[in-house]
């Protein structure tokens, strides 16, 4: 992985409004605010916490939620020059219903959204913060319809044959997909171009048919010889697993979680620090439990904020937690 790129991680994907309730009004209707969002760019709002250079290419509206995003995600330190605005199609909406233990359900409102009229002539425009990209990383909502898979192709095209390191995180939503094998066909597309996989438990077993987590990522190595698979297993810990070897790390309960978006971009993030700071190949034991252990806590800890992409911890803030929690 070259050393000498002008960019660590660069992510192509969505960039989108969170609405998450926050209240109910004096008359009993729930309040929602508007939270700046899309996994891609969490991602990037994380490593630029951690220090790193990342670029964003994606498209949302010409209206007051796709400006907001532009600054927003600005102000977190990504490079935005990739961020397209679309004339005619409104930016990508998502209405975030939280239960009781913080898991979550999504209503989006993209039919289309600016994030899917995204192009591979407007991706060959930015080509450059993919050739100085050391980490590629993409998601499958970018496959969700024609036009934006072509885009994300020619992205992907661009990192890998100008040297970069792949990252793929399935982030499964269905009801984006016209049909469940459609998701998978192109989850597999993903898994087949990848070097790092971060993939969740109900993902495995969506892909595997198993819930035996260890049995399904190995049948996902086999199958698609993946250096490097990170699972997530929710509020139990998540296990990495790289060159034969399978690492585990407890996850960290915490009182004051509120909902889970943006816990696993989080994650996923962090993953990404490690492997830039150490390298895929020399990741040992010590690492990987050093990965997991600061990538779990800096999770828990988005857990207690409304939101993802503005409120991601700081460094200080993750290592902390860790010491307080007796895991130092």
């Amino acid at each position: 992985m070259a050393r000498d790129k002008s960019i660590d991680v660069t992510a192509l994907g969505e960039l989108l409004i969170d609405f998450t309730q926050n209240g109910m009004s004096p008359q009993g209707n729930p309040l929602f605010e508007a939270n700046p969002g899309g996994a891609p760019c969490n991602v990037l709002s994380m490593l630029t916490r951690l220090g790193h250079r990342t670029a964003f290419i994606g498209k949302v509206g010409d209206d007051m939620f796709g400006r907001m995003l532009r600054e927003r995600a600005e102000a977190q330190g990504i490079d935005m020059s990739g961020l397209v605005t679309d004339r005619v199609v409104r930016t990508t909406l998502a209405f975030v219903q939280t239960f009781a233990d913080g898991d979550r359900d999504f209503s989006f409102y993209r039919n289309p959204g600016a994030d899917v009229m995204l192009t591979r002539d407007e991706v060959e425009r930015n080509k450059v913060l993919l050739e100085q990209a050391r980490i590629f990383h993409f998601g499958t909502l970018s496959m969700t319809d024609e036009t934006v898979e072509r885009a994300t192709k020619e992205a992907l095209t661009i990192a890998k044959d100008n040297g970069a390191l792949i990252s793929f995180d399935p982030n499964l939503r269905p009801p984006l997909w016209k049909s469940e094998d459609m998701a998978r066909e192109k989850i597999v597309f993903g898994l087949e171009n990848c070097d790092i996989l971060k993939i969740s438990d109900n993902e495995i077993e969506f892909m595997t048919g198993t819930d035996d987590i260890d049995r399904g990522v190995r049948t996902l190595i086999d199958r698609f010889d993946i250096p490097l698979v990170f699972a997530t297993l929710g509020k139990d810990g998540s296990k990495a697993f790289c060159n034969g070897r399978v690492v585990f790390e407890e996850g960290f309960a915490n009182p004051d979680t509120i909902e889970t978006t943006g816990a696993g971009d989080t994650f996923c993030a962090c993953a990404l620090h490690f492997v830039l700071k150490y390298g895929i190949r020399n990741l040992d034991d010590a690492h990987l439990h050093e990965l997991l252990t600061f990538a779990n806590a800096a999770a828990s800890l988005i857990t207690t904020r409304k939101g993802a992409l503005c409120v991601m911890p700081q460094p200080e803030e993750v290592e902390a937690f860790i010491r307080e929690s007796g895991r130092g």
